[in-house]
């Protein structure tokens, strides 16, 4: 009954369902425990299917839409915060940007092997002086006559330094006319010389997905490893970042559902004064709340999907997605610990891993703080 929903979005809503709580699901706990990355999942999200799935199937991929993507995304996401970042990021800012902007020659090379699951593609944006200031950049690519050298580093990069990493798209400074800079985009593959990275570990949320920092060093790359036109680079990211959005916006909506079920279920079994909690209205009424953010958010996002789908604008809605969908996450979450009372606050309950994990959603993409900002430029203020 749902406006935005056909069959086929059911179908893939409950494969995707099926196989987070098959063969995430057992192994979130430990892999967020060790810090550890899994190659293996990985693959397996891969061979089900879920990387490139807005791609035509020329490139490789299922052409099933926006929406289907982000329902995929979603529903890693009420299982595991760190599976759904890996997902989330290697579509949205890995796939993106090669589809939108690439050469065919460029699609045709990267694109077939970024939908198998056997590679991950990297964004590189934010430096250690350049996070919502995107053009604070200071990376820097020289033209030598041959070919491009890169010089400089990103930093709190997902998918940037595991095994599966195939290569990243870099912002670099490509002229400077006194404070005003040109930026410009550049595919750099694995292995090139000059590119190093290494992963980021300490990390309080998504804990078993790779963030990584990079260092380019006298890196250099051919000609044809231009993304777009010269000059164009900062439009490309930015571009890239407004579907992104909807991702972050997908891993907000899915953490949401899931800790919803969890206090849900959790005050259904925890008994005091002689009875099941959630026949407290203390306990009633914010589990009331935490189902009417879950569906105001869904709607929203389902929205801006069908605008994208559609070939409409939808860069505003996008930060409204994003925004809200991030902020009702912390909301939901952060009331399910207290629903949980103590036993929130262990990690034998998963609830606790979701409320670390949720923190970055604010943060990630551009902070709430810029999704405002964002918004208040289209609403004409």
């Amino acid at each position: 009954m749902f406006p935005y929903l056909n069959e086929e979005h059911d179908i893939i809503r409950k494969a995707v369902r099926d196989f987070a709580e098959r063969e995430i699901k057992p192994l979130a706990q430990e892999l967020d425990e060790k810090a550890e990355f899994s190659v293996d999942l990985t693959r397996k999200m891969g061979e089900m299917g879920l990387f490139g799935m807005f791609l035509p199937e020329k490139y490789g991929g299922q052409n099933t839409g926006y929406l289907s993507y982000i329902i995929a995304v979603e529903e890693i996401a009420r299982v595991d915060g760190s599976h759904a970042a890996t997902l989330a990021a290697h579509n949205s800012l890995g796939i993106g940007p090669l589809y939108q902007f690439g050469t065919e020659a460029q699609k045709m090379k990267y694109l077939p092997g970024l939908c198998t699951g056997n590679q991950l593609w990297a964004f590189g944006l934010t430096e250690p002086d350049a996070g919502s200031d995107s053009r604070g950049s200071k990376t820097f690519a020289k033209d030598n006559g041959i070919n491009w050298e890169i010089n400089g580093s990103k930093i709190f990069i997902t998918n940037g330094s595991n095994d599966l990493c195939a290569g990243v798209t870099v912002q670099a400074v490509t002229a400077m006319n006194g404070e005003d800079k040109e930026f410009t985009t550049f595919i750099v593959e694995k292995d090139t010389p000059g590119w190093s990275s290494r992963a980021m570990h300490g990390k309080m949320m998504w804990r078993s997905s790779d963030t990584a920092e990079m260092f380019f060093d006298t890196c250099c790359i051919p000609k044809e490893n231009m993304l777009g036109n010269r000059g164009t680079g900062s439009k490309i990211m930015l571009q890239t970042l407004d579907s992104g959005r909807l991702s972050i916006a997908a891993m907000g909506l899915g953490l949401a559902q899931g800790a919803y079920e969890m206090a849900l279920s959790y005050s259904k079994e925890r008994k005091q004064f002689g009875k099941p909690i959630s026949k407290f209205q203390a306990i009633s009424f914010k589990l009331a709340d935490m189902a009417l953010k879950i569906e105001l958010a869904r709607n929203l996002l389902y929205k801006t999907c069908w605008l994208k789908d559609n070939g409409k604008e939808f860069a505003k809605e996008a930060a409204m997605s994003k925004l809200y969908c991030s902020e009702i996450a912390k909301e939901v979450a952060d009331e399910a610990v207290q629903i949980h009372g103590g036993y929130g606050l262990m990690k034998e309950y998963p609830i606790e891993r979701f409320y670390r994990d949720q923190r970055l959603l604010q943060i990630g993409e551009g902070t709430s703080e810029i999704q405002r900002l964002v918004i208040s430029r289209y609403i004409g203020c």
